[in-house]
């Protein structure tokens, strides 16, 4: 990448951003077991892959497989497979002009529990559809970036599903930047099917020239993703030292 590299040059936090560009699902997935194994016996830094993906459906460890509104045969006849995955949440969409963002980070090392994780990657996407010029924020029990959330027909603009093994997280976060939304045919978005899926593209009013799927939209949305999570990581990390020594001082 070259804006966030040149932002955080010289910073510290231990943390080793990647950007793959577009990657087949099930190569990031086996890369994040091997990084996953490796931060686990302390063998690397932590880790933040940023990339986009071929179109692909992923279920949670518990999903319901009936919020795939796609038979079996039209996945097939469009080239899109469904995965079955380790971490939390429902079916989820990836494909290109998406951001994806997988966190390898031992919780223990930032005395951070996993909400704080959580708080920090949505704070991150929050961040980075504001610096498009897109206002955003979460919503209570249902984690993600959502485009007015308080309203009566919230929009998705973010996906979120983490798992922990052995205090290391992964998988991650999903933001929609010039996505093709016709995609989110296929799915009830993260098991609600009346949810309306949307992209900082369609939020912003980009021309259509701009909205295109592209893995360019993907990489400058990734630069601004980077400096803001490892912001809002730092600062979860801060706030979680500060209340464990006023508790000591007790």
């Amino acid at each position: 990448m070259r804006c966030y590299r040149a932002a955080m040059a010289g910073q510290s936090g231990g943390l080793e951003v990647q950007w793959l560009g577009r990657v087949p699902y099930r190569e990031a997935w086996q890369k994040q077991h091997e990084l996953v194994a490796a931060r686990r016996r302390d063998g690397i830094p932590d880790q933040l892959l940023l990339l986009e993906h071929e179109p692909v459906l992923t279920l949670g460890r518990t999903a319901d497989e009936s919020h795939v509104r796609a038979t079996a045969a039209q996945l097939q006849a469009r080239g899109i497979e469904l995965i079955r995955v380790e971490r939390g949440g429902e079916v989820t969409y990836h494909g290109p002009g998406q951001l994806v963002g997988y966190p390898i980070i031992r919780l223990a090392d930032r005395a951070i529990l996993l909400r704080p994780l959580v708080r920090a990657l949505e704070q991150a996407m929050i961040d980075t559809a504001a610096a498009f010029g897109v206002p955003s924020g979460r919503r209570e029990k249902l984690p993600g970036c959502w485009c007015d959330p308080d309203s009566a027909a919230p929009r998705k603009l973010g996906a979120l599903g983490l798992r922990v093994e052995g205090g290391v997280s992964y998988h991650g976060i999903a933001l929609n930047v010039t996505t093709n939304l016709a995609d989110f045919e296929l799915i009830d978005p993260c098991g609600l099917p009346d949810i309306e899926a949307t992209s900082i593209a369609r939020e912003a009013g980009w021309p259509a020239s701009e909205s295109v799927a592209s893995t360019a939209s993907v990489a400058n949305a990734a630069d601004r993703f980077a400096i803001a999570f490892r912001a809002r990581l730092e600062e979860a990390s801060s706030t979680a030292a500060a209340a464990a020594a006023a508790a000591a001082g007790r």
